[in-house]
């Protein structure tokens, strides 16, 4: 296993259009994920946002909650529809008053993969070794975790709409 690099898997139960409309749709990404938007999602966009709570988990918003308002800065890289979704950013930018706008980001992708049984979701997060070696650590202990949560939100996101 890579220190540069996180991946997680999981097999959502719901049809491929629909897990394509949850993570490029930048409202409903942001309901499950737990933030929010300035406009939609599309390639080469800086989407700002904030972080919200999470619609779909009380636990997962009650965490959430002491970041509430914080702001978030994403670069939309790739939508390939109903394959890939990929975007950059400042990893585990939670200090209030600090400027990470210097620091490399790293890349998140969701890749799409359709099952029989649903479609399997595979993201990845990489570029860990390109951060500043004081945040490097921290930065992808909290992301591994983190993605780990996400995956069980979009989970119970499509268990909700059933």
């Amino acid at each position: 296993m890579s220190a540069d690099r996180i991946e997680k898997k999981i097999l959502l139960h719901a049809p491929l259009k629909r897990v394509w409309i949850a993570l490029a749709d930048s409202t409903e990404f942001g309901t499950w994920f737990g933030m929010k938007f300035n406009g939609p999602f599309a390639p080469g966009a800086l989407m700002r946002g904030v972080i919200v709570p999470t619609k779909v988990n009380a636990e997962v918003a009650k965490a959430q909650q002491k970041y509430e308002g914080l702001p978030v800065e994403i670069t939309i890289e790739k939508m390939e529809p109903e394959r890939l979704f990929s975007f950059r950013w400042h990893p585990y930018a939670i200090e209030k008053g600090v400027d990470y706008s210097a620091e490399p980001t790293t890349l998140i992708e969701f890749v799409l993969e359709e099952r029989k049984d649903g479609v399997m979701l595979t993201v990845t997060e990489s570029g860990f070794d390109q951060i500043p070696r004081a945040r490097r650590v921290k930065a992808f202990t909290a992301n591994e975790e983190g993605w780990g949560m996400v995956l069980k939100l979009i989970e119970e996101y499509f268990v909700r709409e059933k």
